[in-house]
């Protein structure tokens, strides 16, 4: 009897490539959509593998408690990536706070109540690290929210300490799966957008200059691999899992292995710190890049690597990948 498995945010970049996964590990598979009409770029993405035609598409809003227990009825397992992904900073922190963080505790309430036996929650390393020195961190390692890390890493690190929180006293199981910067191809017509808008903006030249931004990055398909390996490996109940390259990847060095692969757009000049510095006064997304401006940390992933079996890919086939699926 197959096992069956609700993943909540289906429809988005990750979503796609955590279905398509679990299809190919011979999971049943059901999604949560904010609208079924939203489903349809989903279906045509997973339709040429065994059993798409069998996935349940079901409405429910992590802003609202409707949907939830039709969602998960008959589930073994949730993994829950529904949630916001800006780069650029909102006028107003809360527009992403908000929906994470209630989000996050509503669906871990619903999964209780409904005997799951373990959620894996997609969770960030911007949970881990963001307003830390530069250094090597680990997974006992948590962001400072005192700080001004920017509302994503807010976001991310308020909705895994609440995941952690609600799900203490039960006798369901949490595993978090904290990504770096996820790259590689999407699976639909359109990913999440935003890791696929700054490739297509860096081989399209509309990327004047690269800054000064280093940052742990992953494969979107790794992604997809550890979530279903979280599911049932024993020793992953209870842990967070680091789910990016060990060491700083530059965006410097992204952007030259593209101008390798014969992408002539490509810039190679870097973005003084003070230019992104006085952009952020009027420009959101350069807004979001100043807490990571010239910070370089890595990540001690060992227990990924050992204990979810993690092969990583390595980045230069995702860069190229994914370049050459969006200039299809």
């Amino acid at each position: 009897m197959a096992k069956r498995v609700l993943v909540t945010g289906i429809t988005g970049y990750i979503g796609q490539h955590v279905a398509a996964e679990l299809l190919r590990q011979k999971y049943e598979v059901v999604g949560t959509v904010r609208s079924l009409a939203k489903a349809e770029n989903t279906k045509a993405a997973l339709s040429s593998l065994p059993g798409a035609s069998n996935v349940k598409y079901v409405q429910a809003d992590v802003l609202s408690d409707s949907g939830w227990a039709e969602a998960m009825n008959g589930c073994d397992f949730v993994i829950h990536l529904a949630s916001p992904f800006l780069l650029a900073e909102p006028k107003d922190e809360n527009v992403m706070i908000t929906p994470a963080v209630d989000g996050t505790k509503r669906v871990i309430k619903a999964a209780i109540k409904a005997g799951i036996k373990r959620v894996v929650l997609t969770s960030s390393i911007a949970s881990m690290t963001s307003g830390r020195l530069s250094g090597t961190y680990g997974p006992d390692s948590w962001s400072d929210v005192n700080q001004n890390i920017g509302a994503y890493a807010k976001s991310k690190t308020l909705a895994e300490r609440a995941a952690w929180e609600t799900v203490k006293g039960s006798s369901m199981e949490l595993v978090a799966i904290n990504p770096g910067f996820v790259l590689g191809p999407s699976l639909g017509t359109a990913g999440d957008g935003t890791s696929e808008a700054m490739i297509a903006n860096l081989i399209g030249g509309k990327m004047p200059a690269i800054p000064d931004i280093a940052m742990g990055m992953v494969d979107v398909r790794d992604i997809a691999r550890l979530h279903v390996a979280a599911l049932e490996t024993p020793k992953a109940a209870g842990k967070r899992f680091i789910a990016a390259s060990s060491q700083p990847v530059a965006m410097a060095y992204l952007a030259e292995t593209l101008k390798n692969a014969g992408y002539k757009k490509v810039p190679s000049r870097k973005a003084p710190n003070f230019a992104i510095k006085l952009m952020a006064l009027f420009d959101r997304e350069a807004k979001g890049m100043v807490p990571n401006l010239g910070v370089k940390i890595a990540y001690d992933n060992h227990e990924t690597l050992e204990i979810l079996n993690w092969k990583p890919t390595p980045l230069e086939i995702t860069f190229t990948e994914m370049a050459a699926a969006i200039s299809q």
